[in-house]
């Protein structure tokens, strides 16, 4: 049986959970800040994924991403400014130039074709969480189950696509614009697991007292970079890249991630991507 998937989910009281784990938007935030500056803008389009990019209790965007694309950019002679997107429409909107790149915890694997790409910059596990009770304890337990996956994600592409072996046919895929909806359905037992990057997890996992379990074996360890349009002649995405090497020469990365995540070295070493 091929994957299936469905685009709307029947979620009852998990829908509140959901909405109360991602109150507030990043839509214009920073956007004072940027114009204070003095520096021309970039716009920065990502949605809220914790650690890397979320507000704090003042309202102000934050996080991985937030403090690396502030700096990174200062550096370049630019000031960031982050808009909340449509994850779906990501790539029509940086290609019509509404954004100037996508940024939040984005995998470059298998879309290297599809943007100029800076990066990658760090690191990333896509895994498998369950219930911490439950019976499933590697991919292939996963037959006949269902798994929550956020919509136009690596998650989802793998799933879907059928082609990694490990991974049985019999799988359902939910396929879900918000990801925070996706935790709420696996701690209210819609799903029998969900599938995103680990830090995701462990972020939703600490900030929520909600107790999963990480499956060992990952779906994919892919590096994170920004995308920009394949039209774009700026020549941003490469210097992006020679600024980020910069960054984690001088150590400006790993104490950015270190405030964030813990062994923060692990997340540098991007070389080590494929080996």
């Amino acid at each position: 049986m091929k994957h299936r998937i469905s685009r709307r989910a029947f979620l009852n009281g998990c829908t509140l959970l959901a909405a109360a784990a991602a109150v507030g938007s990043l839509t214009s935030c920073g956007g004072k800040e940027a114009k204070d500056s003095g520096l021309a803008q970039l716009v920065v389009g990502s949605d809220t994924y914790p650690p890397y990019i979320y507000l704090n209790n003042d309202g102000v965007p934050t996080g991985i991403d937030v403090e690396i694309a502030t700096e990174a950019f200062r550096r370049m002679g630019y000031a960031a400014r982050f808009e909340t997107i449509d994850w779906e429409q990501k790539t029509n909107l940086v290609e019509s130039g509404a954004i100037d790149c996508i940024w939040g915890c984005f995998s470059m694997d298998g879309r290297e074709e599809v943007y100029r790409w800076a990066g990658p910059y760090m690191v990333s596990r896509q895994v498998v969480a369950v219930d911490a009770d439950s019976s499933i304890r590697s991919l292939s337990d996963l037959a006949g189950k269902t798994i929550a996956v956020q919509s136009t994600g690596k998650p989802e592409e793998i799933f879907l696509s059928g082609s990694d072996p490990r991974i049985p046919q019999t799988v359902e895929v939910l396929s879900i614009e918000n990801r925070s909806v996706q935790y709420a359905m696996l701690a209210c037992g819609y799903v029998d697991g969900i599938a995103a990057h680990e830090t995701g997890i462990l972020q939703y996992m600490k900030d929520n007292a909600v107790d999963f379990r990480i499956l060992e074996e990952p779906l994919l360890v892919t590096g994170l970079g920004i995308a920009f349009a394949r039209n774009d002649t700026r020549g941003l995405d490469s210097q992006l890249t020679d600024t980020l090497a910069q960054m984690r020469a001088d150590g400006t990365l790993e104490r950015i991630i270190g405030r964030y995540l813990e062994n923060a070295a692990q997340y540098l070493e991007v070389d080590t991507i494929g080996a």
